[in-house]
């Protein structure tokens, strides 16, 4: 038996679900009595208070979520997707988003003030999105500007015309609200896996410099092998370390200034996995997504978005074989759906998405048992003005050409 120490107890009852980390994106534990999972009736219990909320309530359902979940969803996709059909369906009063905390931020910044968005677990995050904190962030700015390379924001200070750079923050999907909100106040963009090169295209007509947000993975991948920069433009910023533990000159001379910022399940993906799988699975074609690190990317014969994924395998002739890096409920529903080709996980060792799968049928039927009673549980709600110049950031991404 392990034993825990007092200092590691908060996070190992957090991992369990047991706890809470009120400083955290992933936000709060469950307030609500749960149904045992081992409930015989929960398929049932769910279907009955689905119909019994009708169309007051449209459920949505990441690529990520599980298969018990998934079954309820009226719409499934990323989580972009997601927050438009929410927004498409002004009629709904709940929207219940099988997802995790940015993505239900998203949907609440994106559809009318009177509609509710409800995430079954308060404590389904994303550690991407942890890893950018505002006070950081504003921190790491307020440096940029004190080495004269953006506009100021604070202070009056004069931009050093001699150096000529102004930094266009661009921020990832996966990000919070308070993130977004930032980049929409400094006149930057938010992007996805799949339009990352028109936004880091746009943001370099508007500037000499960018701040990429919080996945360094996409930010150097899209760089780097779409648009034809070096290694050497890119630099990474450290928020643990001082001053981003870059020099003066490294900023100043950085074209991509990336946030140390990764996805627990993408960049657990290594370049051994692709020549293991290589080796097993003569002909077999590997199809990553961006977040995964550089090298693995390069040694893809495939790269895209969970969307463009889902097309590759959809369109693959039959008979052929593919390793997919990206979350495994994902892998093993396209293999589900594709019993004439061969799709396995890219690299041998199992992973979910941990806080994704946070969301499950238990959770799933306590929330819309709640609702059919009469009770609003784990409502999402942005401030006022963080979702004003986060929908600012959002409507750039939105209008690029």
């Amino acid at each position: 038996m392990t034993w825990i120490e007092p200092a590691d107890t908060a996070t190992a009852l957090l991992l369990l679900g047991r706890g809470s980390d009120p400083a955290s994106e992933r936000g709060v534990d469950c307030p609500g009595e749960l149904p045992a999972p081992s409930d015989p009736d929960l398929v049932a219990r769910a279907t009955a208070a689905k119909a019994a909320l009708g169309d007051r309530v449209f459920v949505l359902g990441h690529h990520y979520q599980r298969d018990e979940v998934i079954q309820f969803a009226d719409v499934t996709g990323d989580s972009f997707k997601l927050a438009q059909q929410a927004a498409a369906r002004p009629d709904a009063e709940f929207i219940v988003f099988c997802g995790v905390h940015f993505m239900a931020e998203s949907a609440d910044i994106l559809t009318k003030p009177e509609q509710k968005v409800i995430l079954p677990d308060l404590a389904a995050g994303c550690s991407m999105a942890d890893m950018a904190v505002l006070g950081q962030v504003q921190t790491a700015w307020e440096h940029f500007e004190d080495l004269g390379i953006t506009a100021p924001t604070r202070g009056g200070k004069p931009q050093n015309k001699t150096i000529g750079n102004e930094i266009v923050p661009v921020t990832y999907m996966n990000s919070s609200a308070d993130i977004k909100g930032f980049v929409g106040r400094n006149k930057g963009v938010v992007c996805t896996s799949s339009n990352a090169k028109r936004a880091l295209t746009w943001s370099f007509e508007q500037g000499s410099k960018v701040f990429f947000l919080p996945d360094q993975h996409l930010g150097r991948n899209t760089a780097v092998l779409e648009m034809g920069f070096d290694l050497e433009d890119c630099v990474l910023y450290d928020p643990h370390k001082p001053n981003g533990g870059l020099t003066d000159e490294q900023l100043r001379n950085a074209r991509m200034i990336l946030w140390r910022g990764h996805c627990s399940v993408h960049g657990r993906f290594t370049i051994d996995s692709v020549r293991e799988v290589r080796e097993r699975v003569p002909g077999v074609n590997v199809l990553v997504h961006p977040e995964c690190r550089h090298e693995v990317v390069q040694a893809a014969d495939q790269v895209g978005s969970t969307e463009y994924i889902i097309k590759a395998l959809d369109a693959a002739p039959a008979g052929s074989a593919w390793a997919v890096g990206t979350e495994l409920n994902l892998v093993r529903r396209m293999a589900l759906a594709h019993p004439d080709k061969q799709i396995m996980f890219l690299d041998r060792t199992v992973c979910y998405c941990s806080t994704m799968n946070r969301i499950d049928l238990p959770h799933l039927v306590w929330a819309l048992e709640e609702l059919a009673a009469g009770r609003v549980p784990n409502q999402i709600t942005v401030d006022e003005d963080t979702a004003h110049h986060a929908r600012i950031a959002l409507d750039q991404m939105l209008a690029l050409p």
